[in-house]
């Protein structure tokens, strides 16, 4: 470099530190100390190595820039307003106001963040799926940036993260790592010592550089040798929290706590005052997508099920992806288990579309999210039970609307003899309380098909809960479905009572109502296959014919599950409910499937009594 190109940029590196204290100072809250730390890092690479068009922030050959450190946003906007996407008023006026695109933690809102983040460890995982994007997929010679803070390399998602990256052989990711020591309470784990951290990112198969990270030279050599390496870089840069304040620099108690008026002045006097700098960042390299949809191409073909034939939800599932391999844009992600959820009916038809996770559900799910900044259309299956494993990173996925499809298998107490640990109960009230999910659970091989299918053009995240053990079909390969339908099976006029059931349950519902009709007592049978939209209008439907008197049977735990999807939306919308909801209501254990569904009080007998007591 140029001694003039390293004043330039260490001008840059200045404005950017005024910047964070102004804006965090006017909203009285953020984290500058943190930003301040890595200032030199982001001077240094939106002006000479981030190939990004600010005008195009979704060209698909834009490098990428993802904030796994999540509280820099003070340092992020203040990058902003130095390429000209943001102005001053903005960025000072608006910064953690109430309806201002500007967060606390930087969102998608925002045209230039590909992924809400601020639960740290996301990022880093997330940008694998991106890395993986272009090499495997786009081919294109875009960059993975990701900017980490020392206190986040103590998650378990990082460090999962560097080991796929490895496996991958994603050359084009790299991590810069702001080691300013401090976290939020004291001391990081390991402070300064850029070897402990060096040793362990080699172990796990990246390339590990230790710089000054506020040599400005040092930081443009290392991620000029990182865009340039054969295997994915990680530059570990030591740096000090606060720097260009000397009150503040390295001291702590400032982790997340604006400067007062008084300070703010001093720093922004100590830097120099405020300017009005304007920079680019290079050119990204022209190309175009190896994979892209094709509107001439058929969507899918569709597995057929004849009527009375014994398949498992799991099964047809599998099935049905291999039919979506005719669009390019789906891929599939499997946590070692592809040949239990038959996501590897997928791989044998689009092998190169396939990624293998292994018994890492953070990393696959987080992966997937990658995928989708890109364009792409994943779906990831796993044990319904083991997404609970990647919940927070699901959380986050809902706050972005990046559009993920996530499929549990092996759900409930109807698995059998493999045990509560394997059994997911809870899993329906997780995926109902993500930010704008979509929750399905088929109960049959032809609705698992129509809905695998309708899942790949939902927006947001959506899940499908699948049944372990096969069951009779019973719907015409023919039969419509819908995101927030329902069916309903055996209505009459003169209903008595409504049996709501999904899954292994619907087929309870239909075995009680085939009892309860022989003694004379007519029901109609519900099947909410859509839990999340909700088909409302069915039930409000039915519930007046029934005079509000409803089993709802669900192989679930109480809370969160289909009963009280149902029933809030029902006694929200004023209809008078007599109601027996039957559940899974205690730790369940070993035992074949039809011992666990009748100890859980969900068989078919539980359902005819409940229906009974309401007569």
């Amino acid at each position: 470099m140029q001694a003039h190109e390293i004043t330039e940029i260490e001008n840059l590196a200045r404005q950017l530190r005024v910047d964070i204290i102004r804006s965090s100072t006017k909203a009285g809250s953020g984290h500058p100390t943190s930003s301040m730390s890595a200032a030199d890092l982001l001077a240094v690479l939106v002006t000479r190595h981030l190939r990004y068009d600010w005008q195009s922030p979704k060209s698909p050959v834009n490098d990428h820039l993802i904030y796994s450190k999540g509280h820099v946003s003070p340092l992020v906007y203040a990058v902003y307003r130095a390429v000209g996407v943001i102005d001053e008023d903005e960025m000072i006026n608006t910064y953690r106001q109430f309806g201002s695109r500007l967060q606390g933690h930087p969102t998608p809102v925002l045209p230039w963040i590909d992924l809400a983040t601020g639960s740290l460890g996301l990022g880093i995982a997330a940008a694998v799926g991106i890395a993986l994007a272009g090499k495997e997929l786009d081919r294109l010679d875009y960059q993975t940036w990701v900017l980490c803070g020392d206190s986040e390399m103590a998650e378990g998602s990082v460090w999962e993260a560097l080991g796929r990256a490895a496996n991958f052989g994603l050359s084009n990711l790299t991590v810069l790592v702001d080691v300013n020591r401090l976290g939020q309470r004291g001391p990081t784990e390991f402070g300064w010592d850029l070897e402990v951290y060096a040793r362990r990112i080699e172990a796990f198969g990246c390339h590990a550089l230790s710089i000054d990270g506020h040599d400005i030279a040092a930081i443009d050599a290392a991620m000029t040798s990182a865009r340039h390496a054969e295997r994915p870089t990680v530059i570990l840069a030591k740096t000090i929290k606060g720097k260009g304040f000397s009150e503040v620099e390295d001291r702590g108690g400032f982790h997340g706590v604006a400067l007062n008026a008084e300070l703010a002045a001093r720093a922004i006097a100590e830097l120099g005052g405020t300017s009005d700098l304007r920079v680019q960042s290079p050119a990204p390299t022209p190309g175009r997508p190896a994979i892209t949809a094709d509107p001439d191409t058929p969507d899918t073909w569709m597995p057929i099920y004849e009527i009375g034939t014994k398949v498992a939800t799991r099964k047809a599932f599998g099935e049905a992806l291999a039919g979506l391999a005719h669009r390019p844009e789906v891929v599939v992600l499997d946590a070692e288990v592809g040949n239990s959820t038959y996501t590897e009916d997928f791989e044998r038809v689009a092998p190169e579309r396939f990624f293998q996770s292994f018994i890492a559900e953070q990393m696959m799910v987080a992966t997937a999210a990658g995928l989708a900044v890109r364009g792409y259309v994943p779906f990831a299956s796993t044990f319904g039970a083991f997404f609970t494993r990647a919940y927070d990173f699901i959380r986050m996925i809902g706050i972005s609307g990046l559009p993920i499809r996530l499929v549990g298998s092996h759900a409930g107490v109807e698995i059998g003899p493999d045990g509560p640990s394997q059994m997911a109960l809870e899993d329906l009230a997780c995926m109902r309380a993500v930010n704008g999910s979509v929750v399905l659970y088929p109960s049959d091989a032809t609705s698992a098909a129509a809905l695998t299918f309708l899942m790949a053009d939902v927006p947001g995240v959506a899940y499908m809960r699948t049944t372990r053990g096969a069951y009779p079909v019973l719907y015409r390969p023919d039969e419509e479905f819908r995101i927030g339908g329902s069916k309903v099976l055996g209505a009459s006029p003169v209903d008595q009572v409504t049996l709501v059931g999904a899954g292994v349950t619907l087929h309870e519902c239909l075995l009680a109502q085939h009892e309860l009709e022989e003694s004379g007592i007519a029901t109609r049978v519900i099947d909410c296959y859509s839990i999340k939209p909700l088909d409302l209008a069915t039930f409000t439907e039915a519930l007046g014919v029934t005079e509000g008197r409803i089993v709802i049977a669900e192989d679930h735990y109480l809370a969160g599950g289909i009963g009280e999807a149902v029933t809030a939306a029902l006694v929200e919308s004023g209809v008078t409910l007599s109601l027996r909801h039957l559940c899974v209501r205690e730790l369940s254990c070993s035992g074949t499937p039809a011992e666990l569904l009748d100890h859980a009080g969900i068989s078919a007998r539980h359902i005819v009594t409940a229906a009974r007591s309401l007569l």
